[in-house]
């Protein structure tokens, strides 16, 4: 049998408190898709972050071999020389540079000592072209979108001429056009004989595009497998340890008789007046408690907008009326949303939703500090009492950290994703807006957050759901919107719906 391009042996990773790696084996083939999936914190990004010598050797235990021959990498550059391209989920990209600038970073074609920028612009626009990646290569990386920007990455991945192409949650935040662009692009690489580490959490991506998949649970290497040994079902139970029948809860949704329940939220007529799209249009809808009202739509559409605007996070010039409880309200800030009782779960967790480097605690407790008098007294905070409602917190989320004092950062990003909902559920809202709450996250996780929203929403609370995904929005959502370049296009109320019926509104027919 061929030795495999990549073997990692037993490789054991240890942290303060926590064991992260646990004796795990890892074999990669030449000119294979090789998918490798678990939920957050079985260990994927460390074992990654070992091959890529982010974590050097010396800090962890175990054998690294490439083409049969041991690799004792000290930093990331030796790996990379090796052929080892790791796009990690956190972009490497300088903001105020542009596209170019930004692939050929560090490798810049020069003429006499100089930057050579025509030969530089022409190599990479030869290089998207080669692969179809439609970005403009003198614009400004803080300019795009943050599925454009994870295509630079590829890019610049890809002028590396890697022998091994290694992609941490590669689709993200991508579109459907985007992720079909990617999955032709790795086949090609497969064509060419480039060997690719696929890391995902959508696990129907893993069925149409890689050849072998290996499962990571608890930091320990559960099974590694063809692609046609495995099913989807099988794949969720071999993640998690147990079998999971449904990621959508089973509940009643709201019904017709439940239309005289208290109206939570109502928007009025809301416009907005940015400088560039996307722009709100006469928006108006309500939102009652104890439903979960999905918002849907293609990217672009202004969903996040939609419900920033709400909230006081919206940085342009905007008009209409929010109603909470009854009463007209002046929203001019997040402050003034969290004290008529709003919370906003949004998009980005780790830019607007967590302090990465404070610990759990500080995390948890953030958005609760001016609200509530149990934590603050007089502007001081009582340290004992936060660190209570903490821990009820993360007993109650089931939140996976080596203590309450680690810093955030350190967890995986489904248990970052459940300290964010614990900041806001301490804040006692009426009112939460889930701005795509499970992206990014593991199947496990996501059957969990569901569970919370639809108990939530059984609690009373009005929930604002808004998700790329159609099957969440379809399984989670009592009544659903759909917006089209700003504007409402639809309106449902969840029976007998198909994601058709959301698709011709989404795309404005």
């Amino acid at each position: 049998m061929a030795v495999p391009l990549l073997s990692m042996q037993a490789i054991t990773k240890d942290f303060p408190g926590v064991r992260a790696l646990d004796n795990v084996s890892f074999e990669v083939h030449s000119g294979e898709i090789h998918a490798l999936c678990g939920e957050n914190g079985a260990g994927k990004s460390t074992l990654i972050k070992v091959l890529g010598a982010v974590h050097p050797h010396g800090t962890y235990q175990g054998q690294l071999h490439i083409n049969g021959v041991e690799q004792r990498f000290r930093n990331v550059r030796e790996a990379e020389h090796a052929g080892i391209a790791v796009i990690h989920q956190e972009l490497a990209l300088i903001p105020e540079m542009t596209v170019a600038e930004n692939i050929y970073l560090g490798r810049e074609p020069r003429k006499l000592g100089i930057i050579d920028k025509p030969r530089l612009y022409h190599d990479a626009g030869q290089l998207l072209a080669q692969f179809g990646l439609e970005i403009p290569l003198q614009g400004q990386v803080y300019k795009l979108g943050i599925g454009q920007q994870q295509l630079v990455e590829i890019a610049k991945a890809l002028s590396r001429n890697a022998r091994l192409l290694v992609l941490d949650e590669p689709t993200a935040a991508l579109t459907k056009s985007e992720v079909d662009i990617l999955r032709q692009i790795l086949m090609q690489l497969r064509d060419k004989g480039v060997t690719c580490i696929y890391i995902t959490h959508k696990l129907k991506e893993i069925f149409q595009i890689a050849d072998r998949v290996t499962v990571l649970r608890d930091g320990k290497t559960v099974a590694t497998q063809s692609i046609g040994e495995c099913t989807e079902d099988r794949l969720i139970s071999q993640m998690v340890g147990r079998e999971l029948t449904t990621l959508f809860p089973d509940r009643e949704h709201f019904s017709t008789s439940s239309k005289k329940a208290e109206i939570a939220l109502r928007i009025e007529d809301l416009s907005t007046y940015p400088l560039e799209p996307p722009r709100l249009e006469n928006i108006s809808f309500e939102a009652r408690r104890g439903e979960i009202l999905g918002i849907a739509g293609l990217m672009g559409a202004g969903r996040t907008e939609l419900i920033n605007t709400i909230f006081g996070a919206h940085s342009g010039r905007w008009s209409g009326k929010v109603y909470t409880d009854g009463s007209h309200v002046q929203i001019r800030s997040p402050r003034d949303a969290i004290r008529r009782g709003m919370a906003l779960v949004s998009e980005d967790r780790k830019r607007y939703g967590l302090i990465l480097d404070n610990d759990v605690v500080q995390n948890m407790t953030l958005a609760s500090l001016s609200t509530s008098g149990e934590i603050t007294s007089f502007g001081m905070i009582n340290r004992q009492v936060e660190y209570q409602k903490s821990t009820q917190s993360v007993d109650s989320l089931r939140i996976k950290a080596a203590s309450l004092d680690a810093p955030v950062r350190q967890l995986s990003g489904g248990n970052q994703q459940k300290v964010v909902l614990g900041k806001w559920l301490l804040t006692r809202p009426t009112v939460l807006f889930l701005d795509e709450p499970t992206r990014g996250i593991d199947v496990g996780a996501k059957a969990e957050i569901h569970a919370l929203t639809a108990h939530l929403a059984d609690a009373g609370v009005a929930i604002v759901l808004v998700s790329s995904e159609l099957p969440e929005i379809l399984g989670m959502s009592d009544r659903i919107l759909v917006l089209h370049e700003g504007r409402i296009t639809g309106e449902f109320v969840n029976e007998n719906l198909t994601q058709e019926d959301i698709l011709r509104c989404a795309a404005g027919t």
